[in-house]
């Protein structure tokens, strides 16, 4: 453990806690009339204020102490994109309790798990969302209460679900008014559970601390201000909304919450942050190239000219990036975390010297790269034997970070002992190498390097490349037990739909401009769909298991 040195002291303000709630409480006194939007089930949009917010946000805090909500309990909260999941954000927390975070894509029996681990008490979730809570019911048994978000009576529900309450109806009756507690900022904010595709969730505590300080650094280091508009699409329950919400509100943006919604729905949702000139949205990968299908086809193409759109959970393909860039005029910004690290660890933009230093095909190399390491965090990369590596763009190992946001440990999880060290760093797990301008390159997810015959194949890389051919809409590498070569590639493809006659030896060929001959995959398959995780990752462990016999028959 390091030791802490004291230098000269000076007298300070001590007891100031650094609360979450302070980023809306000030984010009301300097834009009261800044405007929020959500986009309703049904296509409509719900308008207020942040002003209007902030009262219904102290609304709900009375509301819960009046059903028996205490301070440091925790509260589960299953529900879509809309602006009272905003006021939950802040009303839980602000009052004292945990709120937990539930992925609606979990199945019934992991779901119960984290609601069990995390001892909620109570859940808040969407009327359409009744059946998730429903199929989790009888197996937490220490739920004392459901708080249903919805505008019909609760009569009309046809639910087994008990005691109910109404969101609406527990707010409106509610004092406008509330004195939030002065709570200790080493208070836990929210919990966020890990869906790993090994074992059960693993349970990660924010205090309001580190809330607190990873939306300040966000905020600067990505330029979020009053006069951005931001389009909340990435799940507010994938690990905070990427922080998003919480950035958005201490710059005071316009914010605009996307509702419920599937892929099916993207080219509704590009229409609408076309029409209100959005300049600042998220999503994983798989949303993004979605989405670009969908503007490919568009004889009028949206204007996101300005627009930076955060990408991460996995790298983009360069041809999203340039092809969004030319034809919508929106950046995509590449960027990379974790559900330990509080989503953005690292942003990947341009250094001015370096756009003058390299080319224009350099600097598209450059944005495949995840990006430089925000303020705030310590990195290093490990080798096997725990030896630091130098940042030369070459040497690969293990990515470990710290710091004062990033998780120290697993609650109530025996696996802490294996994923950070002594000194408090998180072992990501992912294998990657920084170069000298501080430029992280994540090379693969250290379980998925692909080992053949004693050499390393990077599946992200080959990938990457698969993905960079124009017929080519995704792709994914594992490495498949092999009986000569212990593991060998197997590639699977998603062709787009005007692309169908490209052929297998075709790929492969495309493949050795990038590959030597050895590593080029023995199987290129073309397949309908790629399995996904339930935050849209590639499901490699389902992959592997459903191909593991590939080549041994």
């Amino acid at each position: 453990m390091t030791k802490i040195v004291k230098g000269f002291m000076v007298e300070q303000e001590e007891n100031y806690q650094l609360n979450v709630i302070n980023h809306m409480r000030q984010g009301i006194r300097n834009f009261a009339k800044q405007e929020i939007i959500a986009r309703k089930n049904d296509g409509t949009l719900f308008q207020y204020t942040y002003k209007d917010s902030y009262e219904r946000m102290q609304r709900l805090a009375n509301a819960l102490e009046s059903i028996g909500v205490k301070v440091g309990e925790r509260v589960g909260v299953i529900a879509w994109n809309h602006h009272q999941h905003f006021e939950i954000y802040y009303g839980l927390p602000g009052m004292g309790a945990v709120m937990v975070s539930l992925n609606l894509n979990l199945i019934p029996e992991e779901l119960s798990y984290v609601i069990n681990h995390s001892g909620a008490k109570f859940i808040i979730v969407d009327e359409d969302l009744i059946s998730v809570a429903e199929a989790v019911a009888p197996l937490c048994k220490a739920i004392e209460g459901y708080i249903i978000i919805t505008d019909n009576n609760l009569s009309d529900l046809n639910t087994n679900l008990k005691p109910i309450y109404s969101y609406e109806e527990l707010v409106n009756k509610s004092s406008p008014e509330y004195e939030w507690p002065y709570l200790d900022e080493n208070s836990s904010y929210a919990a966020c559970y890990t869906t790993g595709t090994t074992g059960r969730p693993k349970g990660v505590y924010y205090s309001h601390r580190e809330v607190y300080i990873h939306t300040l650094t966000f905020t600067a280091k990505f330029l979020i201000s009053v006069n951005d508009i931001v389009f909340q699409m990435v799940p507010m329950f994938h690990v905070l909304g990427w922080s998003i919400p919480q950035a958005s509100a201490y710059a005071g943006s316009k914010l605009i919450f996307s509702g419920k919604w599937s892929l099916s729905d993207l080219k509704e949702l590009t229409n609408l942050m076309d029409k209100e000139k959005v300049t600042i949205s998220a999503a994983v990968p798989t949303v993004l190239m979605a989405m670009h299908e969908i503007v490919r086809k568009m004889d009028k193409k949206p204007d996101f000219t300005g627009a930076r759109f955060l990408c991460g959970g996995s790298e983009p393909p360069i041809t999203l990036m340039r092809g969004f860039w030319d034809e919508t005029g929106g950046e995509i910004v590449h960027t990379y975390g974790s559900t330990e690290g509080l989503a953005i660890v690292t942003l990947n933009y341009f250094k001015p010297w370096l756009k003058i230093e390299l080319s224009e095909e350099d600097l598209w190399e450059l944005k495949k790269k995840q990006g430089t390491i925000n303020s705030g965090i310590d990195i290093k990369i490990i080798d096997e034997m725990d030896n630091e590596l130098p940042f030369d763009g070459k040497s690969s190992g293990e990515v470990l970070i710290r710091s004062p946001w990033i998780t120290r440990c697993y609650y109530n999880s025996d696996r802490t002992k294996d994923s950070f060290t002594s000194e408090g760093f998180f072992r990501t797990g992912d294998a990657g190498c920084i170069d000298s301008e501080g430029y992280l390159k994540i090379t693969d997810r250290i379980k998925d390097v692909i080992k053949s015959g004693g050499e390393w194949i990077s599946s992200i890389d080959m990938e990457n490349t698969l993905m960079s051919h124009k017929d080519v809409l995704e792709a994914a590498v594992v490495g498949v037990p092999h009986p000569k070569w212990e593991e060998r590639p197997l590639a699977l493809v998603v062709l787009r739909e005007v692309s169908k006659s490209i052929s297998e030896g075709e790929l492969k060929q495309f493949l050795t401009k990038n590959f030597a001959k050895w590593q080029i995959p023995n199987k290129i398959m073309f397949v309908d769909s790629i399995p996904r995780t339930s935050v849209g990752k590639l499901n490699k462990k389902v992959i592997r298991m459903q191909f593991k016999d590939i080549y041994n028959n």
